[in-house]
């Protein structure tokens, strides 16, 4: 009998390698996949360090299976361009997200939405009116305020020094910022339930149990009951801002509701466009602007402090520039070349979102002789290309002179370096978040020298990433296709379901 069983598994073993074997003969190169989890064994905690180390065995595309969903991996600028530039129409969408389809009205957001007529109407309504240099630059005065009011902080606890928690005080300042640009108040003024809804949002994301996928399923139900949540504080949001505009018709338009009502009130889109619509873009906005430029701050910093020498250079030219003024001004910004060198570098080695954001294919296409079927996903590795030593000499220093008469920008048209993504669904907001990054740098660099505390020397700062929401929403959409998968096979099945 059991004879038997073992001809039988070997069987199978057999048939699911020849299928595996056809299969890849068509896709880009990668691990041989085992039933059911795919890859998933093959990762720990930080997914864009281990896929850069597969890739130097596969190469520059890949194919990888979170689960059952076969993911292409582009690691090379070459491959980079190949899906965002050569062929960027096939690969504009986005695949299903559980949670931003629970959350963001059935991925309504500019975000994660698929691409089609009514995600570039959206871009465009969002690029014209929300993130246009006017509407930027309307918000600079609030801007000054804020990075002085933590500016006066800081100078009062080096009076006393006192150690100071640097990476809260940003977190707070970015939150602050977010939330008066969005909603017209600052984020320790927000209802407190949808700080926590904001805050349950990222440690769902960000900690899933991989090893067991049914217990994830629970998080469905979570999922909605936040959604839930999120459209009765906008709501509210939406209703206050009405309010103060039937009692006061001459006020001008500050915040991104009041623009964002106005548009739809006038009835001039090209397009559908009520109150599901503008609230997936206010939740878009705050949460795409909550952390990502504290993150890229912390880090930046962090780098500095780890090299002095590279922090006395470039308070050195803040000096001669900004001069003894105090306050770095915005029209400063354009004449600090070493401080764009520095974030430049920061952006090398630290980006944001390592993995951007997955892209998937609307239609079948063959690229640099592989066959990519319709609904592929792809994730861009910008974490590996920054550290291709076939593009940098010494990828893995922090060297900001590299850039010194170089032509590589951070706006997507070099593709060694893609910290804001490119083409059709590069981060609309890079002018806005581009600014905020170099002007806190800037000031803090300019008003302070930095100490480390209790005696910590530069080589000790502890420069670990650790695998978060910005990384894993790049794959939460294919462990929930797995799972789907699964639940098919149990309903087809309930002798399995029954015993499970």
């Amino acid at each position: 009998m059991t004879s038997i069983w073992l001809v039988s598994l070997a069987l199978v073993a057999k048939i699911f390698l020849v299928k595996e074997f056809i299969k890849r003969k068509k896709l880009p190169p990668g691990p041989i996949r085992l039933p059911l989890i795919g890859n998933l064994h093959m990762f720990g905690e930080n997914l864009h360090q281990d896929l850069y180390k597969i890739a130097k065995k596969y190469g520059p595309i890949m194919t990888i299976y979170f689960g059952l969903v076969p993911t292409i991996i582009a690691s090379s600028p070459h491959a980079a361009q190949l899906f965002l530039k050569n062929h960027d129409q096939i690969f504009a969408s986005r695949p299903h997200h559980a949670a931003c389809y629970y959350i963001f009205y059935k991925q309504r957001n500019l975000i994660m939405g698929k691409y089609g007529p009514y995600w570039r109407h959206m871009r465009k309504l969002c690029t014209l009116q929300l993130l246009n240099n006017v509407k930027i630059n309307s918000f600079q005065s609030m801007r000054k305020q804020e990075v002085q009011i933590l500016v006066n902080f800081l100078e009062k606890a080096a009076s006393h020094r006192d150690v100071v928690d640097l990476s809260a005080k940003l977190t707070s300042l970015s939150a602050n910022m977010a939330c008066l640009m969005v909603i017209g108040k600052k984020y320790n003024n927000v209802d407190g339930d949808f700080k926590d809804m904001v805050q349950e949002m990222s440690r769902m994301a960000a900690t899933p149990n991989l090893a067991d996928l049914f217990p994830f399923l629970r998080l469905i139900l979570r999922m909605k009951q936040i959604a839930k949540s999120c459209d009765e504080f906008l709501e509210n949001v939406i209703d206050e801002h009405t309010g103060q505009y039937l009692s006061d018709q001459s006020k001008t338009s500050i915040d991104m509701v009041d623009t964002l009502m106005e548009i739809m009130q006038s009835g001039e889109t090209e397009f559908e466009f009520d109150r599901r619509h503008v609230k997936a873009i206010l939740l878009d906005l705050l949460v795409a602007s909550m952390d990502t430029s504290s993150t890229s701050i912390e880090w930046i910093l962090s780098e500095l402090f780890k090299h002095p020498n590279v922090m006395k250079k470039l308070q050195s030219e803040l000096d001669n520039v900004v001069g003894q003024k105090g306050i770095v001004e915005e029209k400063d910004l354009e004449n600090l070349d070493y401080l764009n060198m520095v974030i430049k570098e920061g952006f090398r080695l630290h980006p944001v979102a390592p993995l951007l954001l997955p892209h998937e294919s609307i239609e079948d296409c063959t690229l640099d002789g592989f066959q990519i079927p319709k609904g592929s996903r792809v994730l861009v590795n910008v974490w590996a290309i920054g550290r291709d030593p076939d593009v940098w000499h010494e990828p893995e220093k922090f060297i900001p002179e590299r850039f010194v008469e170089s032509t590589i920008d951070v706006r997507g048209q070099n593709f060694q370096l893609l910290p804001f993504g490119s083409s059709r669904r590069s981060c609309p907001g890079l002018q806005l978040g581009l600014t905020i990054v170099r002007l806190v740098v800037a000031q803090l660099v300019h008003s302070f020298d930095w100490e480390l505390p209790n005696g910590t020397m530069p080589n000790d700062i502890n420069m670990t990433e650790k695998f978060g929401l910005d990384l894993l929403v790049a794959f939460m959409d294919t462990l929930t296709t797995t799972i789907d998968w699964i639940l098919s096979e149990l309903l087809r099945h309930p002798n399995v379901m029954e015993n499970l």
